[in-house]
């Protein structure tokens, strides 16, 4: 006859506490893959929009983001902004550069796009619709999930490129043309990839499609 041996209840806590650490560990490791996992999915079918025709939609990695453009404060900007979301420019335009908790960049349609990407050149690529006059205004506050178009050193030279901040920007305000604002989705947005120390992504995110709602 067998005798059965006991654990002792040191040994019984230390098997606990080991499953305990199996669980949190490879618990842990998934919830860090999936850098998606808390982000509130939208769907802009199920909303009812007042005016559908200023709203775009942009899918990320992490979802769908909702922007609500504005015409009137920039009707020559935001009519460009629509033609090339129309044309399916934007898609695969990568957010080269970002800045962590602070703005994501993207829309250079010459060197930028995620199957022909340009790391010397990225930035300094043009849509081949010719520079924007700036459409500046001073009442509009750069609040968080602002989308306005980049330009250089000067103004009147917009083009594709845009931003969109994930924090208050004050300064901001009257330099640069804005074009709308994020309304659903900018917990997406500050899943995007960032260059850590560098503005400049090696390997970025990119936009999977641009759409216009109407």
């Amino acid at each position: 006859m067998i005798n059965k041996v006991k654990a002792s209840l040191s040994e019984k806590m230390l098997f606990i506490f080991l499953i305990l650490l199996f669980l949190i560990t490879f618990g842990s490791y998934f919830l860090l893959k999936d850098k998606c996992l808390f982000v509130k999915k939208i769907n802009p079918n199920e909303i009812n929009f007042t005016y559908k025709e200023n709203i775009v939609v942009m899918n990320v990695e992490c979802g769908n983001v909702i922007i609500e453009l504005d015409p009137v404060m920039s009707p020559n900007s935001v009519e460009r902004f629509k033609s090339l979301i129309k044309n399916g420019s934007y898609d695969g335009s990568t957010f080269y550069r970002v800045i962590e908790d602070i703005l994501i960049q993207a829309g250079d349609l010459e060197y930028g796009n995620i199957d022909n990407i340009n790391y010397t050149k990225i930035g300094t690529g043009k849509s081949g619709l010719g520079s924007l006059k700036s459409e500046l205004n001073y009442e509009f506050e750069f609040k968080k999930g602002s989308v306005a178009f980049a330009r250089k050193d000067n103004f009147d030279t917009e083009d594709s490129e845009f931003f969109i901040t994930l924090k208050d920007i004050p300064i901001y305000q009257g330099e640069y043309t804005p074009l709308g604002k994020v309304i659903y989705g900018i917990d997406a947005l500050e899943k995007i990839k960032s260059g850590n120390k560098s503005a400049y992504v090696l390997r970025p995110d990119y936009i999977n499609y641009f759409k216009l709602l109407d």
